[in-house]
């Protein structure tokens, strides 16, 4: 089987160009408060930099300005907690199962980390179990990481719970890390605003949302199958119109109600529907952080 980070790596430098690779590494370093910084080397100003940050001279050399690069000096942890439950297997509106998507952001993330000297562990599970991975350097342990995502994200899994994901969070992990939590639209309720602002509270948490796909729109002629209890989906829920509507309407409700409830904690968040779209998004995420922190 390929290696799973092989393949995270393969997408990420098909989309990411030179210019955005280096902006990636960039939004990434800033994100942790109070980091150490040593001068790197120079790029290209981009809207949102900090205009101290510009070197004027090589600015007046160039002909454009141009802004410092720093790398971090001290060593952080990043803890990605990664929904693995039933739901993961389920298709994203692209038609790959959302656990690709979810390893993507999870190995991309991942990735950014081990090329600046940080360790990173994973908490993943579902209703039944809670496991955790202690943080550890390099890429052979990052591809451990993945496999066990992949692994565990299956359609004989235990239906998803991630509240319980981040309950073992809260209780057993004191010290301050960078939170990646992946999940789709089901890994919030109502009532785990206590939880998530105690996990605000103690460390720096990115939240990535992985969209679902739209049973109105699957092919009636084709066999379809609710993840959930393996029964099969009726052709009629497939391809009418005012199922369709009112099924939207239950998904821009569902996503508000998620999007008000990290807006108001000052969670930066990202959705996602396909790997393709999963350097964008978190460009997007590292850059909001970045903002966020100022």
């Amino acid at each position: 089987m390929t290696a799973l980070l092989t393949r995270v790596k393969s997408k990420l430098f098909i989309v990411a160009h030179r210019r955005t690779w280096g902006l990636l590494d960039g939004e990434y370093a800033s994100v942790f408060r109070g980091r150490s910084l040593d001068y790197d080397d120079l790029r290209e100003y981009v809207p949102g930099d900090e205009i101290r940050d510009i070197d004027w001279k090589a600015t007046a050399r160039h002909g454009a300005p141009l802004v410092k690069r720093y790398v971090a000096t001290r060593k952080q942890t990043v803890l990605l907690v990664v929904d693995t439950g039933r739901s993961m297997a389920a298709l994203a509106p692209s038609g790959e199962p959302k656990k690709d998507i979810a390893i993507q952001a999870a190995g991309m993330l991942g990735y950014l980390a081990v090329r600046h000297g940080d360790v990173v562990g994973l908490i993943s599970g579902d209703s039944e179990a809670t496991r955790m991975l202690e943080p550890t350097a390099g890429e052979a342990n990052l591809e451990r990481l993945l496999r066990a995502i992949d692994r565990a994200s299956t359609r004989d899994a235990a239906p998803s719970r991630f509240v319980e994901q981040l309950r073992y969070l809260a209780e057993h992990v004191r010290r301050r890390m960078l939170v990646v939590a992946v999940t789709d639209d089901g890994g919030l309720g109502p009532g785990d605003d206590a939880l998530l602002r105690r996990l605000h509270a103690q460390h720096e948490v990115l939240w990535v949302v992985v969209a679902d796909a739209d049973p109105t729109r699957i092919d009636p002629r084709m066999d379809a199958t609710e993840v959930a209890d393996g029964s099969p989906l009726p052709a009629a829920v497939r391809g009418s119109g005012r199922l369709r509507a009112a099924y939207l309407q239950a998904l821009e409700q569902r996503h508000e109600a998620t999007e008000q409830l990290l807006r108001r904690l000052g969670i930066s968040r990202a959705r996602v529907g396909g790997t393709a779209e999963v350097v964008g998004s978190v460009f997007t995420l590292l850059e909001r952080q970045r903002r966020r922190a100022r």
